[in-house]
């Protein structure tokens, strides 16, 4: 919440800021936080809700900042007593739309709007310029404010948009982070490819990832990765310190159960997600490592082809990942009659969010076709170049005896996704003989 406090105080707003009170844990947490700040003319802070809530002038406008689940629903209980119609409490966490739907419900009776408000950027975000995804009621009330401190587009648009009603700006933040972990579990196999298969050094791989940036791969989370990998902790590269555990906070498995309520694949975030619960069962892994003594091989040839290979093959199961993602929002979007259309939500996240990039630059213009984005030619041309070479990657690697979960996805949607006559009549045959569940003819 800091970074978000400077921000809003920077842009010349007044404002207050809570921070609860816990004898010997957190204490003077938000006063030591406005005395230490260059803004504190335009802060106040309370360890107290009912001063805090008191300071603010009505229609009260709360942004709340805390973990999802339980946490906000005590808070919003605490606020309520305190609260008048016409207040708005904005939820600015990762909550499941569902409960952000419950919350609005609940606090319709009492005649205060509520906001689901997905923020995306991480701290650096926060205080530079976030992207901000809404949805719910009461967003003309802040819709000034979320405009000037979200960061700016190409264009100098604000990336921030109401999305619909309900959970919607909390359901496209979900997809968000959906994609956002297929596409750092690709990079995670990448690095792999180059490091483990190509003998490639964290260093060298960094300096590859900085070319990569230089062209339509460019992204925030291909800079960071380059960044990362050229840190030391001592002589010895940081990220091999990093213990090979993988976490998440839920919003990975809420998009792959959303997909699966909508019946549709959600191939590469489900792998993706699968891949981090596999990397959990640390303990496990190294037992069966001694085990099974499985070879992995390492690459002989041409190296320069091979990365370039490596580099094409990631191209294509980039733009297979995002094509999913929109997907799912595709269909959300017309089930719930969301305003807002995919264009717009691709231009919010060109700038500030963790997904932004070059790929979601050229998407936003993709998307004002109304097609889905496997059908456009500009994304068919750009496949039919790089799938070939992303068949020899996942065909390699695996054989050479590395987990390739998402390239494997992703490649494995767009040869089911590309064939008009599926094997799926055998599943439907089958289930008539056993169960004499209906079919339908061909003919």
């Amino acid at each position: 919440g800091q970074g978000l406090s400077l921000n809003i105080a920077e842009n010349g707003y007044r404002i207050s800021v809570f921070n609860r009170h816990l004898n010997g844990m957190e204490e003077n947490v938000a006063q030591d936080f406005v005395a230490k700040s260059e803004h504190r003319e335009a802060m106040t802070g309370f360890d107290e809700l009912v001063p805090f809530v008191q300071s603010l002038g009505a229609p009260r406008k709360i942004l709340l900042l805390v973990s999802s689940g339980g946490a906000v629903d005590e808070v919003i209980e605490s606020l309520k007593p305190l609260l008048n119609a016409g207040d708005l409490i904005i939820d600015g966490g990762n909550s499941h739309y569902r409960d952000t739907e419950r919350r609005l419900n609940d606090l319709k009776t009492m005649n205060i709007d509520y906001l689901g408000t997905g923020i995306s950027g991480g701290p650096h975000g926060a205080r530079q310029g976030p992207s901000i995804m809404v949805g719910g009621t009461g967003y003309e009330k802040v819709s000034e404010l979320l405009c000037r401190i979200a960061s700016l587009d190409n264009s100098g648009k604000p990336c921030c948009s109401y999305i619909g009603a309900g959970g919607a700006g909390h359901y496209v933040k979900m997809v968000h982070n959906g994609i956002e972990y297929a596409e750092m579990q690709l990079l995670t196999e990448v690095y792999q490819l180059l490091r483990y298969y190509g003998q490639v050094e964290p260093q060298e791989i960094a300096g590859i990832f900085k070319v990569w940036q230089d062209t339509d791969l460019s992204s925030y989370l291909l800079q960071i990765t380059a960044d990362i990998l050229t840190q030391k902790d001592g002589d010895a590269p940081f990220i091999d310190k990093v213990l090979d555990k993988a976490g998440q906070k839920g919003t990975g498995s809420w998009s792959v159960a959303s997909a699966m309520d909508l019946g549709l694949p959600s191939s590469t975030i489900s792998e993706a997600l699968m891949a981090r619960y596999l990397s959990g069962m640390k303990d496990e892994r190294v037992s069966a490592e001694k085990k099974y003594n499985l070879p992995r091989q390492t690459f002989s040839g041409d190296k320069q082809k091979f990365i370039n290979n490596v580099r094409d093959g990631y191209r294509g199961a980039r733009i297979i990942n995002h094509a999913i993602g929109f997907h799912l929002l595709r269909e959300a979007k017309s089930i719930n009659e969301w305003q807002e259309d995919l264009s717009e939500i691709a231009r919010i996240w060109t700038r500030g969010c963790i997904i932004q990039s070059h790929l979601m630059g050229k998407l936003e213009i993709i998307l004002e076709s109304g097609n889905s984005v496997l059908l456009h030619d500009d994304i068919v041309e750009h496949l039919q170049s790089s799938t070939t070479t992303l068949k020899q990657l996942v065909a390699a690697g695996l054989k050479a005896g590395y987990s390739l979960p998402v390239f494997s996805a992703a490649l494995n949607y767009y040869l089911g996704y590309t064939r008009g006559q599926s094997p799926a009549n055998l599943i439907q045959a089958q289930r008539y003989h056993f169960g004499n569940h209906p079919f339908e003819r061909m003919d």
